[in-house]
Formats: C-alpha cells, sequence, structure tokens
C-alpha cells in the first residue's frame, strides 16, 4: 500500500529566487590552443586509444592533457 501525503495549510514563504549562478561566458574557461603536427610512437598512439575507448574519452584529449599538466608543473 502507498504511503498518502497529507497536505496541511502551513505558510510557504514564496518569493523570488535570486540568481547565484555565473553566466554561461564565465562557466567554460578555454585557454588559446596552437594546433601542431607531431610524430609519436605507434605503441603510445594504441596505448592512449585503448584507455581512451574503454573510458569512452578522447585520446588526443587525453594526450594534449598530459602535456599540459607536464609543461604546468615544471614551468
Amino acid at each position: 500500500m502507498k504511503k498518502r501525503t497529507r497536505y496541511t495549510d502551513e505558510p510557504m514563504a514564496v518569493g523570488p529566487i535570486t540568481d547565484f549562478l555565473p553566466p554561461p561566458d564565465q562557466l567554460i574557461l578555454k585557454e588559446p590552443t596552437v594546433k601542431v603536427t607531431i610524430s609519436l610512437n605507434k605503441r603510445t598512439v594504441d596505448f592512449f586509444k585503448s584507455y581512451a575507448r574503454r573510458h569512452g574519452a578522447q585520446y588526443q584529449k587525453m594526450i594534449r592533457r598530459l602535456l599540459d599538466v607536464y609543461a604546468s608543473r615544471h614551468n
């Protein structure tokens, strides 16, 4: 048997909710990028493709993120 909801005549505080979220253009932090051509070992690319496929990611983004983290730690 389902439990029935009992409503009361208690007063409800109703009013406008102030906007607390930032505007959409501030939600995406995009850094400028530069296109490059790079030759990698087939074994390396296969590793990233396999890992990306298992996790539903894009292997190029994984490589880019890896390079970004490496560069920021050694900068």
